[in-house]
Parts: structure tokens; C-alpha cells; sequence
């Protein structure tokens, strides 16, 4: 997979076609909109789903943490589709979730969906992390711009992206953003996704920004605008 770099100012990170945030210079990793035990939170309701999307979403992460190698992963809250969810977990995806424990320092910010700490797990549950200018919350503060030297980095949005391609409109999940602020896609296997045109998305860069659509092996870069367009 070939990541794309993003500037904030003299910060640089890279924005991996799977969803995943690298920050090379302090070795944190972040990832967002897990939403494992989505599929056991669906069959408690009557909706069937098959049992394998937490199996699905930490296999993959597990691939991003051996590839970076990172110092500490930032899981950007909504890890857990309810409440419950981590302990619903079954003994494989436990184990996976330890070994990834393992490997880096496990942060879990708090999201709407998962606002306590998972219960049993290692890590270190806050609801904000701060590392060399970055801010990693869950939820974008809608009518407040980073201060002065922040960089927002969050997810909880899910954002998504249609644009018109040789081969017909495509709709992907994508990162979004501008020089204070991005949004990471949701990494869960069975989440869905909000249009980054959606006044939600849209309204927290007024002043435009830049869209990495994820590919398999690659991102493909928009300007909100071009997008719009489409």
C-alpha cells in the first residue's frame, strides 16, 4: 500500500489506504469508528448479521500495526458499537486485541457510542489524547476551530465520498480535511458511511478542504469543491 503524506504547518502524517493515520516522527498510530461487536449488538435486536465483523476489522488492524510498528495506537473513540460490546468479544478477537496490546501502548478515547472504558481490556481510557500539537477526540467541535497550533484528528462522522470516474460514479470511504482539522474513515468491518457533501461533514471546513478517497493500494485526492462538482 503506498500512503499519502498530509501537512499541518511543519507536521507531516500519512494517510493510509485503510483508513489508518501514521504520524512517523512520534510513532503514534491512529484509527477510528472500530464499532466491533456491531453484528452481536444487531442479532440482541433481531437483525442478523454474520458474527465476523470484530474478527474482520482487528485482523486488519493487526496488519497496520505490524506494518508501522508504531509506539502508541490511538483507537479515536466508537471502538465498541454499545456499551457491551467488549464484553461480548469472543476468545479469538480477545487475543488479538492482546497481542495488539502488546506490540504498542493501547489508548481508547471515548465515543458516543462507547463513552466508558472497555471493560477487561488493556489500554489507557481517556476522552481526548494529545501528542506534539495532534488532538485526537472522537467528535469534531462543530463552531470551533482547533486554537493556534492544534491539529484536530477524529472520526464519529464516517465519512464517505461519490465521484464521477471513466468507469461510472464511484462512492468510497475516505479522510477529510483542511490545515487544522481531519476526519478518518470508519475502519470497522460492517460501518457505514455519511457524504462528505452532507452539511455534518461539509460544515466543519468552510473554507474548503481535501479528500482521499481509499483504494485498495492507493489514495485518489479531491478538493472538496471538485467533489461538489461531481
Amino acid at each position: 500500500m503506498i500512503a499519502a503524506p498530509l501537512h499541518f504547518g511543519t507536521l507531516r502524517v500519512m494517510l493510509d489506504p485503510s483508513g489508518l493515520l501514521w504520524c512517523p516522527d512520534s510513532g503514534v498510530l491512529a484509527v477510528a469508528d472500530l464499532h466491533l461487536e456491531k453484528a452481536s449488538a444487531a442479532a440482541a435486536r433481531g437483525a442478523l448479521l454474520p458474527p465476523l465483523d470484530s474478527r474482520l476489522t482487528l485482523e486488519r488492524l493487526w496488519r497496520g500495526v505490524t506494518r508501522y510498528r508504531p509506539r502508541v495506537l490511538v483507537a479515536v473513540g466508537d471502538s465498541f458499537h454499545d456499551r457491551g460490546g467488549a464484553l461480548r468479544l469472543g476468545p479469538g478477537e480477545r487475543d488479538l486485541l492482546a497481542r495488539i496490546a502488546g506490540a504498542c501502548e493501547l489508548v481508547w478515547v471515548a465515543g458516543n457510542h462507547d463513552p466508558e472504558p472497555p471493560q477487561g481490556l488493556a489500554g489507557v481510557a481517556t476522552d481526548e489524547f494529545r501528542h506534539g500539537g495532534l488532538v485526537f477526540r472522537h467528535e469534531a467541535r462543530a463552531g470551533h476551530p482547533p486554537k493556534d497550533g492544534e491539529v484536530e484528528i477524529c472520526g464519529h462522522h464516517h465519512p464517505k465520498a461519490r465521484v464521477t470516474t471513466r468507469a461510472g460514479v464511484i462512492s468510497r470511504p475516505c479522510f477529510i480535511a483542511d490545515s487544522r482539522r481531519a476526519i478518518l474513515p470508519a475502519f470497522g468491518a460492517f460501518t457505514g458511511g455519511l457524504d462528505v457533501l452532507h452539511p455534518a461533514i461539509a460544515g466543519l471546513f468552510p473554507r474548503g478542504a481535501r479528500v482521499f478517497l481509499l483504494g485498495q493500494q492507493r489514495l485518489f485526492s479531491f478538493t472538496l469543491a471538485q467533489v461538489r462538482a461531481a
